[in-house]
Parts: C-alpha cells; structure tokens; sequence
C-alpha cells in the first residue's frame, strides 16, 4: 500500500515557476543560487564558482570516505572534461531538481503533453539569452542530457530540442539571421518547430514534395502541399502550449525551374488554432512521448519574401534571379538541414542521460530490495546476486563509454572546422546510432531488474525505453545514417593498430583494444572483397554483398572511438584508487564488445585458444572486483537527491520490506 499512498498524497505542481527544493543533507555539490525570472546558466555558474572553494576546503575537512571521494573523482571525469561543468551541467542539474518537473499522477495525455511546454517555459525562464544556448554545443547537449531524465523522458526533450536546435539553430546557421527580429521566439511568444519529413519521405528526404514557388508580383512565395502523401509529418504543430511558427522545408521553384530544398520560416497556429491555408490534423499521442505530433499540409500559403532562409548555398535577389555557391541541389539541401548534425549530438546525449538515470535507479532499488538468501530467515540484498549485478555492471561500463564518448565528439564538433567536418559528421552519425542503440538495451535491462515496480509510470522506468525508441529514429534513422557511414568508411582504412605493451592478458585494457582495433581491420577487408568480388556491371547487388561486413565495421569502428574516450579519461586521473576502478572498468566494456568476435581474432591469429576459453573467467573476475564499487560507480552519475528520492521505489519502506 505504501506506492498507492505515495500516489494519493503526491502534492501537484502547476505551471508556475518554483523554487528549488531544500538542498539533502549529505549532497556534494554547491549550493544554488538564488533563483529568480533572470536566472541564466551563466549567472548560476558564477554563483556557483564562487561557493564552489568553500565547499572544496568543506568536503575536505568533512574528510568523507573512500567511497564519496571516488565517486567525486568520477563525476569529475564524467562532467568536468573542459573545466566547465558548473557552466554547462550545473544549471540544468538544478533545474530538473525543483518540485515542478516531479511526476503528477492522473493527468490525461493532453494535459501531460500540455505539460512539456509548461516545463518548457521553465526552462526558457533560466535564461537570459536562448540563442547563445542554441548555439553552444555543450550546453544544448547537456539541456538534453538532463531533460531526458525528466517524468521517464520524452516530452520536455522533445519539445525543447525542436524549439532551440531544429528551429532556432536552423535561423542562426543561415547568414541573413542577423536581420531578423527572433523576439518572439526567444520569450517562447511563439513556439518553434520544424518541418521536413513527409509521409511519402522519410529517409528520402531530397525527394520532398512540399513546393515554395516563387511570385514575382509580390516577390514572396506560396507554399503548397501537392498531395497528402506530402502533408509534413510527425512536427509538434497543433496550437497546444501557444502560437507556433515553423521552418518548413520546401522545393524552390522559380519559374518553374527547381533549385532544390530550402527552408522557409512559416507561422502556423494563434491561440485560436491553425492559421488560414494551414491544415493539422493531430496523431495519436505516445504515452511516454507526449507531445502534439501532427500532420500539417498547405494550400497555396502566401508568404513574404523573408520566409526564405537564405546563404551562400543559395538566395534569391529582389529581380527573382538565384544565386548558389553550390552547384549540386543535394548539397544546397544538406547545408539547408546541417542543424540535423548537431540534432544527432542532441539524440546521444538524450539516450546517454536516460541510460545513467535508468541505471542509477535499478543500482539503487537493487541495494534496497532484500530477497531470501541462502540461509534460514536470512534477507540479502538483490545486488548481491552475480546474475544481477553482473547484468547492470556490463550496462555501467557501457554507459561510462558512452558518455565520454559523447563528451569528446561534442568538443570536437564545438571546435570543427571545414577540413574536418565530413569526418566529425560521419562519426557522430555513427554514435547516435550505436548510443542509442546501447541505451535501449540498459533502459530495457534496468526496467527489468526492477521487476513489477518497474512498469509503474511513477517510477520513471517504463518511459525510458519508449522514449530511446524515439531517439533511434529521430535525426537521421539509426540504420540509415549507420549504412551511408559504412559506405563512405569504405574509401577509409582503419588506423594501423599500435604494438601491443605489456602482457596479452584479458584485462589488460590497451591488449584490449588492440584486439578490437584489429577486429575493425578484418572486417574492413571482408567488405573490401567483397565488394570487389560482387556481381559486376550491379552496383546495388554489389553493396548488397559488402553491407553486412561493412556494418559491422562501422559499428566495431565506433565502439573503438568509445574505448579510446575511455582510455583518455584514465590517463587524465593521477588518482590511484580512481585509475584502477576505471582501468577496470574499460577492460569490462572492452570483453563485452570483443565477445562476439573471439572467433574471428582466433582464426587471424591474434589470440590463441586459451584466451578464448579465458573470456567468461576473465569478464567474472573483474564483475567480482568491481560489484562492491557498483553503488560508487552510478552515485557519480551525479543526479540530484529531489529527484531520486521522489520515485516511489526508492521511498526507504518500499525497499528492504518490497513495498507494494
């Protein structure tokens, strides 16, 4: 009974902006800042960076123990990589600390889908300035990794990765957005969104059919949906959560000559509902997921010459004539869309988020949920179990690669520049693949450990892998963006792998990814030959051919990119205890990717017999060392104490006694 009293007593929460909720004893981070309308990320983090002395010189003469001091490490390694942690995850951190974002219990899915834009405008309200937030990497990225945690995921990301990268970051990515007034979007008068798939064109998106056709007596465009397999699909457009604008992506026509997609920025609802010439018909609302999907069609929109979004890739003078500097319609396009790239990191960081929260809970519930043990009237804790720590342990190590791997394409792609910028593309399409991809199977594996308590929408646990599915498809379908990388990885050898240092052992992480890289290399060769050996004069039954290999290259090629994230974490820590438990740690990750392929190092020689028979030993072993650092490892995760205290599964007598 205590979960159905915890429901029934719950306190609601409105739209208002809240404080946050009183620090909990114990908690290693700084104090908030007072907050207020004008609270920014940046004003919290110089509130912030002046309490965090004091409470450094605090913790140390609190001498805490061993554990919290490595836990302290961790968290460093994990969210501190640039020094700027307090900057970029701090405010969000505290954000999603506050009573507004708990979960309310008997809303209806309109009302929880009305509710992510009331989050929405909380989160609009920390900020001074919202177009720097679209246009830092980082701190967007970070929106998402916290967001996500929020009542199981899926509304608030939704919504708030839309508005700020999709249609506020397509604006600023054009070179005429220093002449437009973008006051209404950045107090959310207006909320964005964003309009490119069609439901006759998903991953075909260069063959859209939505049409902006040129009017020379009013020099402006009408925009037209053909027929309704062209009507926009999926975009949040209804009029809940407020008036709502669009950039809408369109087929340029001028007299009837096509120069390719380009995007147009489109209102689309007042409070009264769609706009004349505008259609919405609203789809079905996924219960974890809520959010207003719509279909949106047009009929011979008028629009003003503005609408266009314009740059080098292509505009259109006031005597009608187009300029490009880019002779090919697919590349205009794909510079019209180039926001999708920073929309993958977005996706990564989301499912990264939602795994360390689905994990941090199931550790947890795991610690508190007492089964019979081997003894008479004896009560052991579930965690003790090798088949269930052992599960959770692979999903923690995977979940620390992941987020470093995040962590350093983020970087990288803060820092791009043109000569390297099909390469960072390329490796982030391929880690929003293979993130999400992982962070389905925790979210699923973490569901599951918490048993029947896990499907409880209060518990968060449910939400989370149906919001990952989401993930997987948004921004470039996983398998899609997965297969064109491995095409173009093709042309790309794989780096020579370096000499082997010190012994071959299996826990050795270096031998390790040595194995790994050499994994890559073999498939490299497979598809290269069979590509060569594929039916001639048939490119397609030739790709048919080599796309298994391929994949499974690129895929190999990304888990190598994750283990390098690893290693560089370790070689940034002169902390002993720290060094060995993550040096544990990607020895763990690394059998977990290498296990399927011990056959093929075998037959190339890269191992012998007895290491293959040494792997279950070896992944035991180190299960063994690292279960009693299981707690450490997740409490690094760094989540607010508001947030996991609230879940009913974790309430102290829904624990030990298996609260119902």
């Amino acid at each position: 009974m205590t979960l159905l009293a915890f429901h029934n007593t719950e306190r609601p929460t409105g739209p208002h902006r809240a404080d946050p909720a009183p620090e909990q004893a114990g908690r290693t981070s700084p104090p908030d800042p007072p907050s207020g309308p004008a609270a920014t990320p940046t004003a919290a983090a110089e509130a912030a960076t002046a309490a965090a002395p004091a409470a450094q010189d605090q913790r140390a003469e609190d001498a805490a123990g061993p554990e919290e001091a490595l836990a302290r490490e961790l968290t460093r390694l994990l969210f501190d990589q640039d020094g700027d942690r307090e900057r970029v995850h701090a405010p969000w951190r505290r954000l999603i600390a506050r009573d507004a974002f708990r979960h309310r219990p008997g809303l209806t899915p309109g009302q929880r889908a009305e509710q992510s834009y009331t989050w929405l405008r909380l989160v609009n309200d920390t900020l001074d300035d919202p177009v720097s937030l679209a246009t830092d990497p980082a701190l967007l990225t970070a929106l998402h990794e916290w967001a996500a945690i929020v009542d199981g995921g899926g509304g608030l990301t939704t919504v708030a990765s839309i508005h700020y990268n999709l249609f506020l970051g397509s604006i600023l990515d054009h070179a005429d957005h220093a002449s437009r007034d973008l006051g209404e979007y950045t107090s959310l008068r207006r909320i964005g969104t964003f309009l490119c798939t069609e439901l006759d064109h998903g991953n075909d998106a260069t063959a859209l059919e939505t049409t902006a056709r040129h009017d020379p007596a009013t020099g402006g465009f009408v925009l037209h949906t053909p027929h309704p397999g062209a009507a926009k699909f999926m975009p949040n457009t209804s009029a809940l959560g407020g008036p709502k604008a669009a950039v809408v992506a369109a087929r340029l026509l001028v007299d009837d000559r096509d120069h390719g997609i380009f995007l147009f920025l489109t209102p689309l609802t007042d409070r009264d509902g769609p706009l004349p010439h505008v259609t919405v018909e609203p789809l079905p609302l996924r219960p974890n997921a809520p959010v207003d999907h719509c279909l949106t069609s047009f009929d011979h929109l008028p629009l003003p010459g503005r609408a266009l979004l314009q740059g080098e890739h292509g505009s259109l003078g006031a005597d009608g004539v187009f300029a490009s500097s880019l002779g090919n319609r697919r590349k205009r396009f794909l510079t019209s869309i180039a926001r999708v790239t920073a929309g993958k990191l977005c996706m990564s960081a989301a499912a990264v988020g939602a795994s360390r929260a689905a994990l941090a809970i199931a550790v947890r519930y795991g610690d508190q949920r007492h089964v019979s043990g081997p003894r008479p009237g004896q009560r052991i804790p579930v965690n003790a179990h090798r088949t269930h720590h052992g599960r959770l342990l692979q999903a923690v190590a995977t979940t620390y690669a992941m987020t470093l791997l995040h962590r350093s394409l983020t970087a990288a792609w803060a820092r791009h520049t043109p000569d390297d910028r099909d390469r960072l593309e390329r490796l982030i399409a391929l880690a929003k693949a293979w993130t999400t991809w992982q962070a389905r199977t925790i979210a699923l594996e973490a569901r599951e450990r918490c048993g029947a308590q896990g499907l409880l929408p209060a518990n968060h646990l449910a939400g989370f892998p149906e919001y990952i599915e989401g993930t997987i498809t948004a921004e470039g379908d996983n398998l899609l963006i997965s297969t064109k990388a491995a095409a173009e990885l093709l042309h790309q050898p794989p780096a020579t792998p370096v000499a082997d240092q010190g012994p071959a052992h299996l826990t050795q992480p270096r031998f390790l990814r040595n194995l790994l890289a050499h994994t890559e290399h073999a498939f490299h060769a497979q598809a290269r030959r069979a590509l060569r050996s594929g039916p001639a004069h048939d490119p397609q039954g030739r790709w048919n051919t080599a796309s298994g290999p391929a994949l499974q290259r690129a895929q190999v090629h990304t888990a190598l990119q994750a283990a390098d994230a690893l290693l560089t974490a370790l070689a940034r820590t002169a902390d002993e205890p720290v060094h060995g438990v993550l040096s544990e740690l990607t020895a763990l990750f690394l059998l977990g990717q290498l296990a399927p392929h011990t056959g093929l190092l075998l037959a190339d020689g890269h191992i012998a017999a007895h290491h293959v028979h040494e792997f279950p030993t070896a992944v035991d072993d180190l299960t063994h060392r690292l279960q009693p650092r299981l707690a450490t490892l997740t409490r690094a995760f760094d989540h607010p104490s508001e947030y996991l205290d609230a879940l009913p599964l974790l309430q102290g007598d829904a624990g030990p006694h298996g609260g119902s």
